[in-house]
């Protein structure tokens, strides 16, 4: 039976991983590097690199032949689908569910309220020497749609609750019934599209989300609506967003871009309207305690054959 755990983090800086004699573990610290830490077919437990490209994050799997867990640290899992069909049946990949939506809602809002209330250019008019005053939008009042109403979803919803919407009105993959009220499935969004003065996308990327706001779901938006993306560059086709912020017609908050990074030249930095942040979701102080804390968890779990949590899908099966 193989015992070694790759981390991405040192294992001593994990405050409440198993003790690794105690529980007949070899912790390895592996964060991307071009060496590996040591035979990747003696690797039980492949916690993925955070941040990482995704021929980084799957460049060890072909060869863990042992591996029986591969836990990411994002929410998402879309960086490491293309190395699943290397891996044996039985194998539980799990996500960071829990760890990232506090500092992915936190970010929604703030790209809701900067785009809404002008701040982008407040900070060109700083540079300029120029004191741009008027009347800007507010998120009071306003309806306000979120695709993919997952636990991300729902933690935006909560910060949006003090700040007095008109309507928040919610979109997954399937309907279902919340406290806060319904959850739409997909279907509805041709319908719901028109109402919302701005629209959150927060699902993960599938192939059913690839390229969802594409023209025809952009073309429904009700004009001056603003566009936020902090789910996956792909879900948004960025040749019918470009088209529609050079028209002048909706606004765009996108911390996610396709392609990704965004490079020099590209006509996204300068599109009326857009307000780019570089993919920094789920990059805040509160990311490494939250990651901890999981992978402590994960671990803890697996040492003692107990069910794992944030599973999300078992190779074979």
């Amino acid at each position: 039976m193989t015992t070694d755990v790759w981390l991405p983090f040192e294992a001593h800086d994990i405050p409440g991983l198993p003790d690794a004699a105690e529980a007949g573990l070899t912790y390895r610290f592996w964060d991307g590097g071009p060496e590996f830490p040591a035979d990747p077919a003696d690797c039980a437990f492949y916690v993925v690199p955070y941040m990482k490209a995704t021929e980084i994050a799957v460049r060890p799997l072909s060869a863990m032949a042992s591996v029986r867990v591969v836990q990411t640290l994002t929410a998402g899992i879309d960086h490491v689908e293309p190395g699943i069909k290397f891996l044996a049946p039985g194998v539980q990949l799990c996500n960071a569910r829990g760890v990232h939506e506090v500092s992915t809602a936190e970010l929604a809002l703030t790209l809701v309220l900067a785009s809404l209330r002008g701040v982008p250019r407040f900070v060109e008019g700083q540079r300029q020497e120029e004191w741009r005053s008027g009347f800007y939008p507010a998120l009071a009042d306003k309806s306000v749609l979120i695709v993919g109403y997952g636990s991300i979803g729902s933690a935006i919803e909560d910060r949006l609750t003090p700040f007095e919407c008109a309507r928040v009105a919610r979109v997954a993959r399937s309907a279902r019934a919340t406290e806060r009220g319904p959850v739409h499935p997909l279907v509805d969004l041709p319908s719901l599209l028109p109402q919302a003065d701005v629209v959150i996308l927060s699902t993960p990327l599938t192939e059913a989300t690839r390229g969802l706001a594409g023209a025809d779901f952009l073309a429904r938006m009700k004009d001056g609506a603003l566009l936020v993306n902090v789910a996956r560059g792909p879900v948004v086709d960025t040749k019918a967003l470009l088209a529609e912020l050079e028209s002048g017609r909706i606004t765009a908050a996108l911390d996610v871009t396709d392609p990704e990074p965004l490079p020099a030249g590209h006509p996204l930095w300068h599109a009326p309207g857009a307000l780019v942040s570089p993919h920094v979701g789920g990059s805040s102080s509160a990311f490494l305690p939250r990651a901890k804390r999981l992978l402590a968890a994960q671990l803890t779990e697996h040492v003692a054959g107990r069910p794992l949590g944030n599973v999300v899908l078992t190779t074979g099966s």
